[in-house]
């Protein structure tokens, strides 16, 4: 490798790794037996993605680079449909209200199992979580990749929760009458002890109900209520992240045209990506480079 190359790879390395210039890729996983919409949301003071809403047919993934610093919510919606007369995009769970594929700034109407980020927050550290505050839709897993960290480690929900719900908390399917969701119990009773709000809006008033636990007996590591960060909020440092809809083969969930999908099945049919920087490989093989010479800093 000639002196001026290295120069320049070693100063590129450099910026890469500067705080506020190196990217976390972030895959989703379709391995549920049915289409899955995912939709994203940066939270307030966090731009937008330049994607914030695409499909995944059955064995489909989309990696996507967030800028450092990043912090938003991903989740997935379900039984998606276009209207053929007014060209409204609709979802039966999981909805951004947005009429569109594209979710442009509107989250998840509940209830949906949401993934949760704030990347490079304190001490440089990933928070992330797998939450059911809002109650569930799909079970879910976020998988850490060659980050490190005492709590670095996969979290979220393998059960399938939309059958074992308890009757008072389940939504169906208007069309066809088949459980497609579970509710929180606050969007179900709007109570305030449900939803930690009012006089129960503090750690110390609002505690675990049996709605609660039912979510927490199944996930334990989700975020069942509200207050629930000490066994469900999860920490890396320099990680790339799998968001995996149905880590698990689940039971069967009928398209929007009623028709029977696919069984699950590994993920290696379909894979893109989606990326806010116009780099190409060159910054890919660049970045591999940068990791290298961490490994070997003096004396290779």
């Amino acid at each position: 490798m000639g002196p001026q190359i290295f120069m320049s790879m070693f100063f590129l390395c450099f910026l890469l790794m500067s705080p506020g210039t190196y990217s976390t890729t972030i895959t989703i996983v379709n391995k549920c037996r049915y289409p899955v919409w995912p939709g994203i949301l940066s939270n307030a003071g966090t731009s937008q993605l330049p994607t914030t809403g695409f499909a995944l047919q059955p064995r489909e993934s989309n990696a996507i680079s967030v800028p450092t610093s990043w912090s938003g919510r991903l989740w997935g919606r379900t039984l998606c449909t276009r209207d053929s007369n007014t060209g409204k995009f609709t979802c039966i769970t999981g909805d951004c209200g947005s009429s569109n594929l594209e979710c442009s700034g509107g989250g998840a109407a509940p209830p949906a199992t949401l993934a949760e980020f704030t990347l490079n927050g304190a001490d440089g550290q990933d928070f992330y979580d797998v939450s059911l505050v809002d109650g569930y839709n799909l079970p879910m897993l976020i998988t850490p990749q060659g980050g490190t960290g005492g709590n670095c480690t996969i979290t979220g929900c393998v059960a399938d929760l939309n059958n074992a719900c308890p009757s008072e908390l389940k939504m169906a399917n208007t069309g066809d009458g088949d459980d497609v969701a579970c509710k929180s119990a606050c969007e179900a009773f709007g109570e305030p002890q449900y939803c930690c709000s009012g006089a129960y809006s503090t750690p110390d008033t609002c505690k675990p109900s049996t709605y609660s636990a039912f979510f927490k007996n199944a996930c334990p590591r989700a975020y069942s209520y509200a207050y629930d960060d000490g066994t469900s909020t999860f920490t890396c440092i320099g990680a790339d992240y799998i968001i995996t809809f149905c880590p698990s083969p689940t039971t069967s969930m009928k398209s929007a045209n009623g028709q029977e999908e696919p069984e699950a099945a590994d993920v290696s049919a379909s894979s893109r990506s989606t990326s806010p920087y116009v780099l190409g490989g060159a910054l890919v093989v660049t970045v591999a480079v940068c990791r290298f010479l961490q490994l070997f800093p003096t004396g290779y």
